[in-house]
This record gives C-alpha cells, sequence and structure tokens, in this order.
C-alpha cells in the first residue's frame, strides 16, 4: 500500500505548525510551517514528489527557515513597550496601596496589593493602614515611602496593637 501525501496535507501541517508557534514561548515553530507551507507548493508543481523527498526537503527548507529568521532576529530584535512585562514587582512602582502590616525599625511590613500580600521594607517605621507609595523592588519585596509627608510618622512598637 502506497502512501499519498497532497498538497493540502503540507498546508494542513503548516496552519497546525502556525497554531502552536502562537501558544509556544519563542519563535521556532512559523519556521517550520514556512517549511510545510513550501513543500505544499512544490508538491502542486511536481504532484508525483516521493513522500521520503518531501520529508527531506521539508527538514531542509525548514532549517534553512531557522537559520535566516534568526540571523534577521539577531539584527532586528523585537522590543516590548513593556519592558517589565515579565516583572511584576517594577510594575508597580509608582503606585500607593495601604499598608497591612506595620514597618518596624528592622523588621519589614506587609503591602495588599490586589488579592495578594507583598513583603515591604521602608526607612523608619511606618504604621498599619498608612498610605505608601512604591518606590523600588528589592527581590520578593517592594521598597515603600508614606505617601504623604504627614503620614506614616514613627511609632513606638506595640502602636499596631492600637
Amino acid at each position: 500500500m502506497e502512501t499519498y501525501v497532497e498538497a493540502w496535507h503540507w498546508w494542513v501541517a503548516a496552519a497546525a505548525l502556525t497554531v502552536i508557534e502562537v501558544f509556544a514561548p519563542g519563535v521556532l515553530f512559523i519556521w517550520l510551517a514556512i517549511g510545510a507551507a513550501v513543500v505544499g507548493a512544490v508538491l502542486l508543481a511536481v504532484p508525483t514528489l516521493a513522500i521520503e523527498l518531501q520529508v527531506l526537503l521539508f527538514g531542509v527548507l525548514s532549517v534553512v527557515a531557522v537559520v535566516i529568521g534568526r540571523s534577521y532576529l539577531r539584527r532586528h530584535p523585537v522590543h516590548s513597550d513593556d519592558a517589565n512585562v515579565s516583572r511584576r514587582g517594577a510594575q508597580l512602582i509608582g503606585q500607593v496601596f495601604k499598608l497591612a502590616e506595620p514597618i518596624s525599625d528592622g523588621a519589614g511590613g506587609r503591602v495588599r496589593v490586589g488579592d495578594t500580600f507583598w513583603r515591604a521594607e521602608g526607612k523608619g517605621s511606618i504604621r498599619a493602614d498608612t498610605r505608601v507609595r512604591v518606590i523600588a523592588v528589592s527581590g520578593a519585596s517592594l521598597v515603600v515611602e508614606p505617601a504623604d509627608a504627614t503620614e506614616g510618622a514613627a511609632f513606638e512598637p506595640g502602636d499596631a496593637d492600637r
């Protein structure tokens, strides 16, 4: 029994590889999709091309497409409009939140951000429920300062219990 592969088989494979590219990280499957689409076009011109040669052509074209694509992307890198897209803490810089747990000398507090709590660090002592502005990120902690100059005056340990 002989296997027949028609041009549309390769185009379906190209479409499937393109869909995978959309959901997969990085840029790889699009080059394989280009290889599959070109093999489909070649198969229109040479419908009797043996399956072995089709697969070989797909492999060669895919490697060539990957090499050319990587070379192009190295010379023309894609820059994001949001440099902090994968850095959640950096996205919070400048925003104001309410301090959930106080910051006292040497001991960090906690800031509620949405439905999450972040460890907070700051200079001196800052009372709980004080509005604080995120000024930096240190590891997994937010560095904060009182949002208003009149808020967050120093307090004595134990004031948070009141």
